[in-house]
């Protein structure tokens, strides 16, 4: 046999050995499998039999249904029934069907050892076998696991399906029973009633085992799945049992801190539990009354670390549900208990509550959901049905604003304040008596404004405590309102509503003074008491006088007289200057300043108000400490603290000298541009049109020019009815008629651009989407008149002050209301709503809905106020949401597109920023002249003379004495008119009007010889015929050489009476 033979000989006896040491090793893993089988299979066979066993022991001895009002029952030897029951919890429940059954069992169970606690023997009563000392201490064991497992079945019941339930009231009443030893009729006996301590101590025992196995949580569980949701499923009986459950640990540990604070966190942070409770189960509360448990509550919460816990295991809702459960329970206190309590822990406990709200809520993520409240809220961790609640929630909230809580939180410290502040107004007035009545307003705002501080020592200051405690409920207050947004119109509903404290802040706050708010304001933060005080009255009061109507703010005077709006405007417009002017608030940081903004959003309230129905004197809101000169001079440097005032307070400075300041805004950016005279080479642009074609040519040619082309120079062609060009005088007054008759045209309402009020004032109409590219008329029309206005042409054009407030942009501002300016488009609409809002009866039998008929040409349409407005119902809850809706709708939406495609075009011409220095009414008066009566001095001073008239000629000299002494004032205004096409004067006077006011000497053939004759008063023939002519394009006025001055007056007077003698020359 050779070696490869060999090799492989032995390689084959290898392998074959190899193979059946492996059969040997399988046959040995079989051997082993199978005896695993064997004991696994008869293990289970064994504890199948003996769980059998247990069961049908346990069922022989407790019958699986026993009828809740049965308590006839043969009752077991307690020993027996406990080594039963001990075994039967041993049972593993499994499998569902498995679970179902054995929850029957221990129901049964449950029912069984409930009828037991009946009985007053020790050997039958289940709790008798705590009196066995053999048996105590295992059984003491047995009752924790017993109720334990009552906890845990707890977790898994449905309260809203009927067997539940029935489940849920079992065990229920099964732990209300075992924790707590008074329902024992065991104890009833006279020689065991002596155990009843150790009982208790017992029950205190089981009720700290489960607690530390999660009773809370268990609690907490049932709670938010029984009243989270539209409707409550947990009976009155079972929340009873709950709530008992819940505060039967405190009880027992006479309150300690760590068990209260558990019951704050699990069960007192559920969505509107007291709420609940009061609708459900009223008696509960007065056992939380009667053991003072709110105010337990509160000593807890208000401890550092307690709180710091709290916030950081309750976040976003649950806290806010805490919030709104701590301010029912305070609502349902006794007001003389209420008022006993700290005020300084509970303002101090719900203000910073409402701080930590927002810092726990999170961000915006790809799990959130929008919360009513809170905003957008992370829903990952909102594991509970809280939406369900949020209704009661608010209603919870809204008490902390309700009459009885404003009461208890502000007390009737406010009132003595501001009484005792307005008595000693009333003695230094009464000193005062010599004082004339001119000046009682001037006198009441230096007593008013803190003149009287530095003499007066009985006025309050910020460190007394009523003081004190005024501004801290404020400060509580504006938290609030920064954490709940939505529901900020009732915050300040509720403050301005609730008796008079409102008034009684603002008596608080002008008692204090200017000086002391600045001094608050600079040396101290501005989110101080003192400093919230001021803002919440601001926020509050800015939204009283929001939502006051004519009637109420100018007739009636309920709670603020107009003499307290001049007060008012005066404290807030000294105030604001004041701190701007000192520089304690910086440019860069004052729009972020909460203080700033609410002031000065209160004062543009005022202003705008009084601008529209005039409330204050004359000057009243100039700062009479501010030098024009010095102020411009510091603007020219670009000084910070004189913009901001600029920009903010524009009123504070003269009309005219803003209006200044404007034509030196437009000049400057013509020089800029190179538009000037004096530029090298200013632009220009010519535009032909024909005379009865002015606008669509005018449209055409101007459409197409880019803003800077249009602020240039545009020359102007006319074209006659026979094609020929028109001759004219190049000095701009050919585009002046080119102006004012394309203005004329366009706002004529027969072309249904724009409308006519009853008081004949303009706005866009509805309508005009009837006229092909009314979007692209209004912007041309809005760029027309801008260039009027940039160029300084007047035009007697009268806009109703609605569509001025859309112009200016103020109708985006938090303060405006729609219902103020709605007279000004339709005062029966305005009267219709104000009877609403009024109306003492029901609303509902009104019959109105939030929408709106409108007839479009014969066919009506309905627009809804608010999706689904057609059907939905005005009632007295939301009949203010309508008035504004209906408002809104007539004043905005119907013409909202037109408005906008006007402002645009206006504003490519005139800067926004320019419109701010001016009001409603200042704008019309820029667009149209001053509404003064004529200055004709000065009009004398301005005046050019041509064709031979000079100022001393002796036909001059008639006309300015028939105008000063023969003509009425608006005879005088139908005279300028005549002459210019508008009937008021510039508002910088008569130096500035362009082109500059002229008369030239006419007559019949007006050659070179009657020029002559005309300077030398030389009489050629009598002009009986001719009337005095105008040419408005160029402020002309073509005056005949009369002979006599009765003949200058008649023709005068007929000429401008009757609109006769407009030409060109």
């Amino acid at each position: 046999m050779d070696k490869s033979d060999q090799s492989k000989f032995l390689e084959n006896i290898k392998s074959r050995r190899n193979e059946r040491h492996k059969k040997i090793e399988i046959e040995q893993e079989r051997t082993q499998a199978a005896v695993c089988i064997q004991k696994t299979f008869r293990g289970w066979i064994a504890r199948t039999k003996f769980k059998k066993e247990i069961l049908d022991d346990f069922s022989n001895l407790i019958p699986m249904s026993i009828p809740d009002d049965t308590t006839d029952i043969e009752l077991k030897p307690n020993l027996q029934v406990y080594k039963s029951a001990s075994r039967f919890l041993l049972v593993s429940w499994k499998s569902e069907e498995e679970s179902e059954e054995n929850r029957k069992r221990f129901e049964g169970l449950c029912r069984y050892l409930l009828i037991s606690l009946d009985s007053e023997s020790p050997k039958l009563s289940y709790v008798g076998l705590a009196l066995n000392k053999e048996h105590s201490l295992s059984f003491i064991n047995h009752l924790k696991q017993l109720l334990f497992k009552c906890c845990t079945i707890l977790d898994s019941l449905k309260p809203e399906t009927h067997s539940d339930t029935v489940s849920l009231a079992l065990i229920l009443r099964t732990l209300v029973a075992f924790t707590c030893p008074n329902g024992w009729c065991i104890l009833k006996n006279k020689q065991l009633i002596v155990m009843k301590p150790a009982m208790q101590q017992i029950c205190n025992n089981v009720l700290g085992f489960l607690i530390q196995k999660g009773f809370f949580i268990s609690l907490r569980s049932i709670l938010v799945k029984g009243t989270c949701r539209s409707v409550v499923a947990l009976k009155p009986v079972s929340l009873n049992a709950v709530i008992t459950l819940s505060i039967r640990p405190l009880i027992n540990a006479n309150f300690t801190q760590n068990l209260l604070m558990q019951f704050i966190c699990h069960v007192l942070s559920i969505p509107a539990l007291i709420y609940h409770i009061e609708q459900l189960t009223p008696s509960t509360l007065k056992s939380f009354q009667s053991r003072g448990l709110f105010k337990k509550c509160v000593d807890t919460i208000c401890e550092k670390d307690n709180f710091k816990f709290i916030a950081n295991s309750l976040q976003g809702a649950k806290l806010l549900a805490l919030t709104a459960n701590l301010i029912h329970l305070y609502n349902m206190e006794p007001i003389e208990v209420a008022q006993e309590m700290s005020y300084r822990q509970i303002i101090f406990m719900m203000k910073t509550l409402f701080e930590t709200i927002p810092d726990t809520v999170e961000q915006r993520g790809t799990c959130s959901q929008w919360h009513e409240l809170l905003g957008w809220y992370n829903a990952s961790k909102a594991n509970e049905t809280i939406y369900e609640n949020l209704s009661l929630i608010k209603k919870q909230v809204n008490l902390l604003w309700s009459h009885k809580l404003t009461k208890m939180l502000f007390g009737d410290h406010l009132k003595q304040v501001a009484s005792m502040l307005e008595k000693n107004e009333k003695e230094t007035n009464t000193s005062s008596s010599a004082v004339s009545s001119n000046s009682f307003i001037k006198k009441a705002i230096e007593l008013k404004s803190g003149i009287i501080n530095k003499s007066s020592k009985s006025n309050k200051k910020f460190d007394s405590n009523d003081i004190q405690r005024v501004a801290l409920t404020c400060a509580m207050y504006y938290e609030a309102l920064v954490t709940l947004p939505q529901l900020k119109l009732d915050i300040l509903s509720g403050i301005c509503y609730n008796g008079t404290i409102l008034k009684d802040l603002w008596t608080t706050i002008i008692s204090l003074g200017i000086k002391s708010f600045i001094d608050v304001i600079r040396y101290d933060d501005v989110n101080n008491p003192p400093a919230l005080l001021l803002l919440l009255f601001c926020e509050s009061m800015t939204h009283y006088v929001t939502i006051l109507d004519d009637l109420e703010m100018y007739e009636q005077q309920t709670l603020f007289s107009l003499d307290d709006y001049i007060i008012l405007s005066h404290f807030l417009n000294n105030l604001l200057f004041k701190t701007v002017h000192e520089n304690i608030y910086e440019a860069k940081v004052v729009f972020n300043c909460p203080l700033f903004v609410s002031m000065h959003t209160l004062l543009l309230c005022l202003y705008r108000r009084d601008n529209r129905r005039a409330f204050a004197p004359e000057n009243h809101w100039i700062i009479k400490d501010i030098k024009p000169a010095y102020f411009l001079m510091d603007l020219e440097k670009g000084k910070k603290h004189v913009q901001l005032l600029l920009q903010k307070m524009p009123h504070i400075i003269s009309h005219q000298e803003r209006v200044a300041l404007f034509r030196k805004y437009v000049q400057n950016e013509k020089a800029v541009l190179g538009l000037t005279d004096s530029a090298y080479t200013p632009s220009s642009a010519l535009v032909t049109v024909h005379r009865d074609r002015i606008v669509e040519d005018g449209y055409r040619q101007l459409a197409a020019l880019p803003p800077r082309s249009l602020k240039g120079i545009i020359r102007v062609r006319f074209i006659n009815q026979q094609g020929l060009d028109e001759a004219g005088i190049d000095q701009d007054g050919v585009f002046k008629e080119f102006l004012e008759e394309t203005i004329k045209r366009v706002f004529d309402p027969s072309l249904n651009l724009f409308k006519m009020t009853a008081e004949n004032r303009l706005y866009p109409s509805p309508t005009s989407h009837l006229q092909e590219n009314h979007l692209q008329l209004f912007e041309f029309v809005g760029r027309i008149l801008g260039k009027a206005l940039y160029e300084g042409i007047l035009v007697d054009v009268p806009f109703a002050s609605f569509f001025l407030s859309l112009v200016l942009g103020q109708t985006q501002q938090a303060f405006y209301s729609c219902i103020d300016e709605l007279p000004s488009l339709d005062k029966d609409l305005y009267k219709s709503l104000t009877f609403i809002k009024h109306y003492e009866g029901d609303v509902s039998d009104l019959d109105l809905t939030f929408s709106v008929d409108e007839d479009v040409m014969g066919k009506i349409i309905t627009h809804e106020l608010v999706p689904g407005g057609r059907l939905q119902q005005v009632t007295n809850d939301n009949r203010i949401n309508y008035i504004h809706s209906m408002a809104f709708f007539r004043m905005h939406t119907q013409i909202w597109e037109q408005t906008s495609a006007f402002i645009r075009g206006f504003r490519s011409i005139i800067n926004s920023d320019w419109l701010s220095l001016f009001s409603m009414v200042e704008l019309q008066r820029l667009i149209s002249g001053d509404t003064n009566p004529l200055d004709l001095k000065d009009l004398r001073r301005n005046t050019q003379y041509f064709g031979g008239f000079h100022d001393s000629h002796r036909v001059i000299g008639w006309l300015w004495d028939i105008l000063a002494k023969d003509f009425t004032e608006e005879e005088r205004r139908l005279f300028l008119k005549f002459v210019t096409s508008c009937s008021r004067p510039p508002l910088l006077g008569f130096a500035h009007m362009e082109p500059q006011f002229s008369i030239r000497c006419v007559e019949v053939g007006d050659t070179i010889g009657s020029v002559i004759r005309g300077f030398f008063t030389i009489r050629k023939r009598e002009p009986l015929l001719r009337l005095p002519s105008s040419s408005t394009c160029f402020n002309l006025l073509k005056l005949p050489n009369y002979q006599k001055k009765s003949t200058l007056r008649d023709k005068l007077r007929y000429a401008i009476t009757s609109n006769t003698g407009f030409e060109l020359s």
